[in-house]
């Protein structure tokens, strides 16, 4: 089995979003249920806050599916035509051919630090679409693994983190990806500002926590964009058309959840 992480970058037309929420909740949701190796769906819509103020966000919205393919080669590609009825339904934006869908063979599943609550839903998640420096992929993994990560997994609101490569398999339109890499976090907080503040002051060593990151691996590419993003739907659909919304409770002892 091999883990896959989806993520689709789209706007809507305008007067058309709660009929795509619609479909996303209802139509949707039901067709991934079906798809091999499907674990989760979930929607996000872009934040005011944002850590780099000066990059472009050009997509309004984001859905994240998540895969564990038996075959991805066979299996990765059955998710072209669910996407494609929103597209045909003129529930995508097409305009200026903004949007994206990338998909991305994970090194791993999320690695939680101690202020991910596993009894809550994430309120939201970044994406970084990241590059190494040629000739030095095995330092910036490193450096993620060992030290990157758990810093920022360790900032008030951020919680878990977890990376993939840009796969060789995409689904149409295949359009270009800025990086080679997808660093995604996941966030359980009610005050966004407070995390990307404290994020930047930890990384420039000023945070009034007294925490100061590590200073950059020089193996991380300065060719990166960032992107945060809050959650918008009231679910996540996972196998068997179980409808997540952060009550386990409801759930058979026997239920295997996927690891958030």
């Amino acid at each position: 089995m091999s883990l896959y992480t989806t993520i689709h970058l789209h706007n809507v037309p305008a007067g058309r979003e709660a009929d795509y929420a619609a479909w996303f909740d209802g139509k949707h949701g039901g067709d991934l249920a079906r798809l091999r190796g499907f674990r989760s769906a979930d929607r996000y819509e872009v934040t005011p806050e944002q850590v780099m103020p000066d990059i472009p966000q050009p997509w309004r919205f984001m859905s994240v599916y998540e895969f564990d393919y038996p075959s991805p080669e066979i299996d990765l590609p059955a998710l072209g035509p669910l996407l494609a009825e929103a597209r045909d339904a003129g529930l995508i934006d097409l305009a200026g051919e903004t949007e994206r869908i990338h998909s991305y063979a994970m090194y791993s599943d999320w690695v939680s630090s101690p202020n991910h609550q596993r009894d809550k839903p994430f309120s939201g998640a970044s994406i970084i679409l990241a590059n190494f420096v040629a000739g030095r992929e095995a330092e910036y993994h490193k450096w993620y693994d060992e030290v990157h990560g758990p810093e920022v997994t360790r900032v008030p609101g951020k919680v878990a983190m977890k990376r993939g490569r840009l796969s060789p398999l995409q689904i149409e339109p295949r359009r270009y990806c800025p990086g080679s890499d997808l660093v995604f976090c996941a966030q359980q907080t009610d005050d966004l500002l407070f995390t990307v503040k404290d994020f930047s002051a930890r990384a420039r060593g000023v945070s009034p926590s007294g925490v100061a990151m590590a200073p950059r691996s020089t193996a991380g590419s300065f060719a990166r964009t960032v992107h945060y993003f809050r959650k918008i739907s009231g679910t996540e659909f996972w196998p068997g058309g179980i409808a997540y919304d952060g009550d386990l409770s409801v759930y058979p002892a026997d239920f295997a959840r996927p690891a958030a």
